[in-house]
């Protein structure tokens, strides 16, 4: 029987970082849900598609491969441009959450990250985070992270863009960004990585011991 830990937030949040490091620990499959959206969004680019035909979306989305989801390559900011336009149609959004509850019943774990793994993907997961820091803290990580990589950044348009992304990830009707009532909160505003690891291996012990 699998073992799936669902793992919710906004951008920047750490929901990417805490979640490759506990699926490393335990053994488990990992997916990131948002690159599912971006692999369509690309696939659809890369072919000269239209990104405002919800039917053609959802064929291309159907099809996309879990296993070839390369971060590198699917974090380009045009690419998650395009994904926030298909991110909306329903029909996209149920293709890809078929996909992502296949993928959850892998042996001998998983673990999903995203905006709806907890409420709607694996909402009977044993396991529910929802991974949150306040918008400057994030802006400031996001800041750091591109500035560390040698890029010129913006403060103010980073947390702009983090604002308006929260406004829209929580305002959509389709799946709104929220916690599922039974999810553990873990707030890294003020914690180092290490400290939200181990708050959270201790929430996933006390399950897998049960």
């Amino acid at each position: 029987m699998t073992f799936t830990i669902a793992i919710d937030g906004p951008a920047a949040a750490g929901k990417g970082t805490l979640s490759r490091r506990i699926a490393e620990v335990y053994g488990f499959h990992h997916l990131d849900t948002g690159l599912t959206y971006r692999a369509t969004a690309k696939a659809l680019v890369d072919g000269g598609l239209p990104l405002d035909d919800e039917t053609l979306a959802e064929g291309v989305a159907r099809n996309v491969e879990l296993a070839g989801l390369d971060r590198s390559v699917l974090s380009a900011h045009a690419i998650g441009e395009a994904a926030s336009k298909i991110a909306v149609m329903p029909l996209v959004r149920q293709a890809l959450v078929e996909a992502q509850r296949a993928f959850s019943v892998r042996e001998p774990g998983t673990v999903l990250d995203g905006r709806d793994i907890g409420t709607v993907v694996c909402p009977n997961a044993p396991v529910k985070l929802y991974v949150t820091a306040s918008a400057e803290v994030r802006a400031h990580r996001r800041f750091d992270e591109i500035v560390g990589n040698g890029v010129p950044a913006d403060f103010l348009e980073i947390l702009a863009d983090i604002t308006k992304r929260d406004e829209r990830d929580m305002g959509r009707a389709d799946s709104p960004l929220r916690p599922a009532a039974d999810a553990h909160l873990l707030d890294t505003s003020e914690m180092s990585i290490e400290a939200a690891f181990q708050a959270a291996k201790s929430i996933i012990d006390a399950a897998l011991n049960k």
